[in-house]
C-alpha cells in the first residue's frame, strides 16, 4: 500500500461520483449521521481548491472537503471517509489532518467546526485542538443545516428547533483552542460520548414508529 495525502485539484474532479457513492454506502452502513452529497457539490471544491485527497495511485482511498459560512467566520471540515479496505491504518486522522492544515492556511482567522456521530472521528477532532460544544456556538447559516435534509435523524434536528440532534457540534477557536492534556481530552471524550449514546438511545424510543392501522 502506498497512499499519498493532496491538497484536491481540479484534476481530482474526476472522483465526484464514486466519492458521493462511497460516502452513501457509509451512511447506510452506519444508518445515521451522514447527509448525501451530490457529485456537482464535490466537483466545485476541487475547482475552488477547497478539498483534500487520499490515493492509492490512481485509486480513490480517502476525501475530505471544506465548507465556508458565514463570510468566513466558520469553516467546516465535512464528508470525511476512508474507503472500507483501507479503514483500521489511521488514514482518517491523517486526512482529516490535511483537511484541518488547508483550512487553517486558507482561513486562518474562522472558527473551524463539526458535527459527527463517530467516536473516532469525535477523538480525531480531540487531538486536533476541537471541543463538543452546543449547536448554538456553531454556524447559523440556515443552508448549512438544510444540507441536514438527507439525514436520516433530520427530523429530530427539525423538531428540537436545530438545537440538538444525535450528532455532536465540535469547535476549533484560533484564540481559544483545546490545549488540554491528551489523556484528560480523551477521558472527556469518551465521557461525552456514553451521554451522547444515552442520548440517542433516549430520542430512538421515541421516535419507534407507530403503527397505523
Amino acid at each position: 500500500m502506498s497512499v499519498s495525502i493532496y491538497y484536491g485539484l481540479s484534476k481530482h474532479a474526476v472522483y465526484a461520483e464514486e466519492i458521493c457513492s462511497l460516502i452513501e454506502q457509509a451512511a447506510k452502513q452506519r444508518g445515521t449521521g451522514i447527509a448525501k452529497r451530490d457529485p456537482q457539490y464535490i466537483k466545485t471544491k476541487f475547482e475552488n481548491e477547497n478539498a483534500v485527497i487520499a490515493l492509492d495511485e490512481d485509486k480513490l482511498v480517502g476525501f475530505c472537503y471544506i465548507e465556508i459560512w458565514e463570510n468566513k467566520r466558520y469553516v467546516a471540515n465535512s464528508g470525511l471517509i476512508v474507503h472500507p479496505n483501507y479503514r483500521g491504518k489511521g488514514l482518517a486522522k491523517k486526512i482529516k489532518a490535511k483537511a484541518f492544515e488547508l483550512s487553517k492556511k486558507k482561513y486562518p482567522e474562522s472558527k473551524l467546526f463539526g458535527i459527527t456521530t463517530s467516536l473516532p472521528v469525535m477523538k480525531i477532532n480531540s487531538d486536533l485542538g476541537y471541543k463538543p460544544v452546543t449547536f448554538s456556538e456553531l454556524t447559523q447559516d440556515d443552508t448549512f443545516w438544510k444540507g441536514c435534509q438527507s439525514c436520516p435523524n433530520y427530523d429530530i434536528l427539525t423538531r428540537n428547533d436545530r438545537k440538538n440532534c444525535l450528532c455532536t457540534g465540535m469547535l476549533y477557536d484560533p484564540k481559544h483552542p483545546n490545549n488540554k492534556p491528551k489523556k484528560e481530552r480523551e477521558a472527556n471524550i469518551n465521557k461525552f460520548y456514553r451521554w451522547v449514546q444515552m442520548k440517542t438511545a433516549s430520542f430512538q424510543k421515541l421516535i419507534k414508529p407507530l403503527k397505523i392501522f
